[in-house]
């Protein structure tokens, strides 16, 4: 019954045979690390794993900051940015403050130059 809930089996695989079958690829599948990279949350796997060791991803609403973290089936669909991250729609991060409030000239100056 766990390894249903966890996604590693379907309901119809649930003899010694299928359990026995499991291989690493599967369970390295269902990690969170591994779910927000598939999801687009990060660019990569390298990513996914520091978003997460930097309390940027979310399960449900609860904070998750470890990668190895194994996904459930129904939680799978709740993952997202945090409310706090500037991913999420939270505080902006550092640069971003320090350049409001340096003044607007620093922001419009590059980007804009076009012929």
């Amino acid at each position: 019954r766990r390894m249903v809930r966890l996604g590693l089996l379907t309901e119809s695989e649930k003899k010694l045979d299928y359990v026995l079958g499991l291989t690493t690829a599967k369970i390295m599948e269902r990690r969170l690390q591994t779910k927000v990279f598939k999801l687009g949350l990060a660019k990569s796997i390298h990513h996914a794993r520091v978003l997460i060791r930097q309390r940027h991803i979310r399960v449900g609403k609860q904070i998750c900051d470890i990668p190895s973290f194994l996904v459930r089936l129904d939680s799978e669909k709740h993952i997202d940015f945090a409310l706090t991250s500037p991913f999420g729609g939270g505080r902006p991060g550092r640069v971003k403050r320090k350049r409001a409030a340096s003044g607007k000239g620093g922001d419009a100056g590059g980007d804009e130059e076009e012929d």
